[in-house]
């Protein structure tokens, strides 16, 4: 029996680990799957709405590694997962993403000898100043095998001077997940509890830094999100990060913005495909957005993510407000892209990966 291990640290990273979960579920005679949970980010409601929306078992091993420092928590998760596959001894560690704990654990498989995949690997956004950018270049340096989610991401890899044999071209779990989630999201009552409409309302979420850590930045953003609701009501699950904030820099909200706590998968994904468009400064969002084809205004000065841009439906714009109110009028005017789905994106990405591992490493 072949053990895998599979590693979430972050909200996203449930979604693109979920389906992989699910698809090695075909090979359990031969290959045992489990995940461990390093904490990274860690809400126990939250945490246990993903394991109900996705089906997903809970964690084998859970680090509670907490916040901090990007040193502080990559030692503590990479001390924590050391210990991990001493005990569990795996064959295979798969990462996902491009959080603190992907650099983190895929350094402590290689170095200990264990075959490692980075799944969404090959993303670039170009701009070293993000942390994640950093996680992306680390850990496709040293892992074994890279599974990419758009063309973009295999022509960075062999520029790099990856091995073309490593490189695995398999579609988006994330998108998996998206298509398993959406008969749930048909039954979520979400929307009449906020008394908002299919195409009636705006979802907004930021995040980034760059965004809300500035005072002047983030008046701006709400500012404009202000004038948007003017127009169509504006639904705003806010992060932790952005809400201390809002009341830090004391920032005024109108009444005519729905401000949420973080909702569970299923609930959001509700939000999403029936949003009349996303503001969004999130990666994982343009991605589940131009599946749906739900137009999305990114406020980011680039994107990891060509994709959604060249053949999807998203739209990045300068995150200043003349630029996020256009792209605005330019949605509601009917003249945001159309999209069309990327290749691959057809719900199947995960069972090619098993495919591949199991093919491969049996």
């Amino acid at each position: 029996m072949k053990r895998i291990i599979s590693v979430v640290g972050a909200r996203p990273n449930f979604m693109k680990v979920a389906p992989i979960h699910r698809a090695f579920g075909s090979y359990a005679e031969s290959w045992s799957h489990s995940i461990v949970h390093t904490g990274q980010h860690y809400d126990a409601a939250m945490s246990d709405a993903f394991f109900s929306d996705l089906d997903m078992p809970h964690p084998a091993y859970f680090l509670g590694v907490g916040s901090g420092s990007h040193a502080e928590q990559t030692a503590r998760v990479m001390t924590g997962f050391e210990q991990v596959c001493k005990e569990a001894q795996p064959d295979y560690v798969i990462v996902v993403g491009d959080v603190n704990s992907t650099i983190a654990c895929a350094l402590v498989s290689v170095k200990l000898g264990i075959r490692t995949a980075h799944v969404e690997a090959g993303l670039r956004s170009g701009d070293r100043a993000m942390p994640e950018e950093i996680n992306r270049l680390a850990t496709d340096a040293i892992v074994d095998d890279l599974f990419v989610t758009e063309e973009s991401g295999r022509m960075h890899l062999l520029r790099e001077g990856v091995d073309p044999s490593r490189i695995h071209f398999v579609g988006n779990t994330m998108i998996d997940s998206l298509h398993y989630a959406l008969p749930k999201s048909a039954e979520s009552s979400i929307l009449q509890r906020l008394g908002c409409m299919p195409g009636g309302y705006v979802l907004v979420t930021m995040h980034r830094p760059s965004n809300v850590d500035s005072p002047e930045q983030l008046a701006m953003l709400m500012d404009v999100v202000a004038r948007v609701s003017s127009d169509l009501p504006v639904v705003f699950p806010v992060h932790p990060r952005t809400r201390k904030n809002i009341a830090e820099f004391g920032i005024t909200v109108p009444s005519s913005v729905i401000l949420l706590d973080a909702v569970g998968y299923v609930e959001f994904l509700a939000l999403m495909k029936s949003a009349a468009m996303v503001l969004t400064d999130s990666g994982g969002i343009q991605e589940e957005t131009t599946a749906l084809g739900v137009p999305c205004i990114t406020s980011r000065t680039t994107t990891e993510r060509p994709v959604t841009v060249e053949c999807g439906t998203n739209i990045l714009v300068e995150p200043t407000r003349e630029a996020i109110l256009d792209a605005v009028a330019r949605v509601r005017r009917g003249d945001g892209p159309k999209g069309t789905i990327p290749p691959l994106w057809d719900g199947k990405a995960a069972e090619r990966i098993a495919a591949i591992i199991t093919g491969h490493y049996s």
